[in-house]
């Protein structure tokens, strides 16, 4: 496992959406929009049971997730990891806190079969590219 660099972990630790890339039973890629939440050193992706990127890394655990800041696209992290662990969140306690951080609000689709991805990283990659960004 690699260390978070403090730019790298900034970007986590706000309301940034990142994009989970998962491998296909034939090998392509599948990516999603994630909410993404930190547990020291770890990524925390919280999903259903039977979602295409459970169903994935429990076959497959590596995994590549990107995020970018909301604020400034030009300001991006790049992750390439293992899910180490498919974590039980039935009582959404982890994406409760996760939630919490993208709405200000409790996780609001509740229910069997939540999980939480527990993902290692093994690279880890920050760029700032030197551009201004420019909304609409």
């Amino acid at each position: 496992m690699v260390e978070l660099p403090k730019e790298v972990r900034a970007l986590l630790e706000a309301p940034n959406y990142g994009h989970l890339a998962t491998l296909m039973r034939d090998g392509a890629p599948q990516s999603v929009a994630v909410w993404v939440g930190l547990e020291g050193n770890r990524l925390l992706v919280g999903t259903g049971h039977g979602t295409a990127k459970a169903r994935n890394t429990r076959r497959d655990p590596r995994v590549a997730l990107s995020i970018t800041d909301r604020a400034n696209p030009y300001r991006t992290a790049m992750i390439r990891g293992r899910v180490v662990e498919q974590r039980p969140d039935e009582d959404c306690r982890v994406m409760d806190v996760i939630s919490r951080k993208y709405t200000g609000e409790p996780f609001s689709i509740r229910g069997p079969g939540r999980i939480a991805l527990v993902i290692e990283p093994e690279s880890v990659r920050y760029l700032e590219l030197p551009f201004t960004h420019r909304s609409g």
